[in-house]
Protein backbone atom coordinates (compact mmCIF):
# COMPACT_ATOMS: atom_id res chain seq x y z
CA UNK A 1 0.00 0.00 0.00
CA UNK A 2 1.59 3.46 -1.44
CA UNK A 3 1.81 6.40 1.65
CA UNK A 4 -1.39 7.73 -0.22
CA UNK A 5 -3.19 5.07 0.50
CA UNK A 6 -2.54 4.68 3.87
CA UNK A 7 -3.04 8.50 4.42
CA UNK A 8 -6.31 7.95 2.48
CA UNK A 9 -7.59 5.75 4.84
CA UNK A 10 -6.27 6.74 8.13
CA UNK A 11 -7.74 10.20 7.51
CA UNK A 12 -10.89 8.05 6.61
CA UNK A 13 -10.96 6.46 10.19
CA UNK A 14 -9.97 9.32 11.86
CA UNK A 15 -13.16 11.52 10.58
CA UNK A 16 -15.53 8.17 10.58
CA UNK A 17 -14.09 6.57 14.16
CA UNK A 18 -12.87 9.61 15.79
CA UNK A 19 -15.11 12.68 14.74
CA UNK A 20 -11.95 14.61 13.49
CA UNK A 21 -12.70 17.70 11.16
CA UNK A 22 -10.32 18.07 8.52
CA UNK A 23 -7.26 16.99 10.13
CA UNK A 24 -4.01 18.02 9.13
CA UNK A 25 -1.03 15.86 8.64
CA UNK A 26 0.96 17.98 11.05
CA UNK A 27 -1.94 18.51 13.67
CA UNK A 28 -0.79 17.40 17.18
CA UNK A 29 -3.51 14.27 18.00
CA UNK A 30 -4.09 15.41 21.46
CA UNK A 31 -4.09 18.97 21.37
CA UNK A 32 -5.50 20.01 18.36
CA UNK A 33 -8.40 16.56 17.95
CA UNK A 34 -8.48 15.60 22.13
CA UNK A 35 -7.07 12.33 21.65
CA UNK A 36 -6.19 10.20 24.12
CA UNK A 37 -4.95 6.95 25.74
CA UNK A 38 -7.98 4.72 24.58
CA UNK A 39 -8.39 6.29 21.77
CA UNK A 40 -4.61 5.43 20.40
CA UNK A 41 -5.45 1.68 21.73
CA UNK A 42 -8.58 1.83 19.52
CA UNK A 43 -6.52 2.98 16.19
CA UNK A 44 -3.69 0.49 16.63
CA UNK A 45 -6.73 -2.06 16.50
CA UNK A 46 -8.11 -0.10 13.16
CA UNK A 47 -4.24 -0.06 11.86
CA UNK A 48 -4.01 -4.12 12.82
CA UNK A 49 -7.58 -4.79 11.08
CA UNK A 50 -6.32 -2.54 8.20
CA UNK A 51 -3.52 -4.58 7.34
CA UNK A 52 -3.98 -7.49 8.35
CA UNK A 53 -1.78 -8.11 11.10
CA UNK A 54 -0.85 -8.39 14.67
CA UNK A 55 0.91 -6.09 16.15
CA UNK A 56 3.86 -7.60 18.23
CA UNK A 57 4.63 -5.76 22.02
CA UNK A 58 7.21 -4.01 20.83
CA UNK A 59 5.72 -2.69 17.83
CA UNK A 60 2.71 -1.03 20.29
CA UNK A 61 4.98 0.25 22.22
CA UNK A 62 6.63 2.12 19.39
CA UNK A 63 3.79 4.15 18.52
CA UNK A 64 3.88 5.52 21.71
CA UNK A 65 5.77 8.52 20.26
CA UNK A 66 2.90 9.10 17.64
CA UNK A 67 1.69 12.98 17.60
CA UNK A 68 0.65 13.10 14.08
CA UNK A 69 -0.63 11.55 11.47
CA UNK A 70 2.41 11.85 9.36
CA UNK A 71 3.79 10.06 12.60
CA UNK A 72 0.83 7.93 12.10
CA UNK A 73 2.04 6.96 7.91
CA UNK A 74 5.60 6.79 9.21
CA UNK A 75 4.74 4.43 12.12
CA UNK A 76 3.68 1.96 9.10
CA UNK A 77 5.82 2.59 6.96
CA UNK A 78 8.62 1.40 9.29
CA UNK A 79 6.85 -1.14 10.54
CA UNK A 80 6.06 -2.68 7.11
CA UNK A 81 9.55 -2.38 5.87
CA UNK A 82 10.70 -4.14 9.08
CA UNK A 83 8.23 -6.75 8.72
CA UNK A 84 9.32 -7.22 5.05
CA UNK A 85 12.91 -7.08 5.93
CA UNK A 86 12.15 -9.86 8.60
CA UNK A 87 10.50 -12.50 6.16
CA UNK A 88 12.92 -11.72 3.59
CA UNK A 89 15.85 -12.73 6.10
CA UNK A 90 14.04 -15.90 7.15
CA UNK A 91 14.93 -19.63 5.91
CA UNK A 92 13.54 -20.74 3.48
CA UNK A 93 12.01 -24.45 3.60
Amino acid sequence: MTREELQKRILTILEEEFEFESPGLDDNLRDDHGFDSIDAIELLAKIEKMLGISLSRQEKEQAMTIRTINDILDYIERMQAGRKTSNDSAPRP
